[in-house]
């Protein structure tokens, strides 16, 4: 794929999601780190679920120390493997404090030595919480990078370093919500809806469905 049919295919997205951003809902950026260490294997509408009841009454390190793990998991029963993300939180809580005065650090390397946090969460910390230019390549992304052809890699390493590289400047910000949710609404695994995609003939997939007369007109991306 080349650069210009890549920058169109940002244009084309970013006039669709006008407002693109996490649909896990936070109110500072330890309440982000929390959900996103929550999200692994879930669903976002089941993090905030949760969340909406647990930050309600500790939404800080030292509240949910308090909580202990026991009294966390009682709030994050509902999420998949609750029993490891508690004690995760549990040890990033004490780690905060002890070394970050309770505050989320704004670098890569703080992050990652955080109990928990990975590349992954870490970039996605970097970018929505920051305004850093990091993208963090999760399923969706690494479907859609792949299968438009927009930055092809065998691991989401290889995914990172090449949408890090081709992505135009000016959408380096949003890229990462950009990506999530085309794939999580319009690009989605089993069935892609190429017939609504505003991205559909400028998209390398070669198992698209072929294009009709009434599908010319883009339609528009969640």
């Amino acid at each position: 794929m080349n650069q210009e049919r890549r920058r169109q295919i940002y244009d084309r997205l970013a006039a669709a999601i006008p407002e693109p951003t996490t649909e896990l809902r936070y109110t500072s950026p330890f309440e982000l780190l929390v959900a996103v260490v929550l999200s692994a294997q879930a669903t976002d509408k089941g993090v905030n679920k949760a969340t909406e009841k647990l930050f309600a009454v500790a939404n800080t390190p030292a509240a949910i120390l308090a909580l202990g793990e026991e009294g966390l998991k009682d709030y994050i029963k509902t999420i998949g493997l609750f029993n490891s993300k508690a004690r995760h939180i549990i040890a990033l809580c004490a780690f905060l404090l002890e070394r970050h005065a309770g505050e989320v650090p704004a670098t890569r390397g703080e992050l990652e030595a955080l109990p928990g946090v990975g590349r992954k969460t870490a970039n996605v910390i970097l970018n929505t919480a920051f305004g850093q230019h990091t993208i963090a390549v999760d399923t969706h992304i690494f479907r859609v990078a792949n299968r438009t052809r927009l930055a092809p890699g065998r691991n989401v390493r290889e995914v990172e370093d090449k949408l890090n590289r081709f992505t135009p400047r000016e959408h380096l910000r949003d890229a990462h919500h950009l990506l999530i949710l085309h794939g999580r609404y319009t690009c989605i695994a089993r069935k892609p809806k190429c017939a609504e995609c505003v991205i559909a003939d400028l998209c390398e997939y070669p198992d698209k469905p072929a294009r009709t007369a009434q599908d010319d007109t883009p339609g528009t991306a969640h």
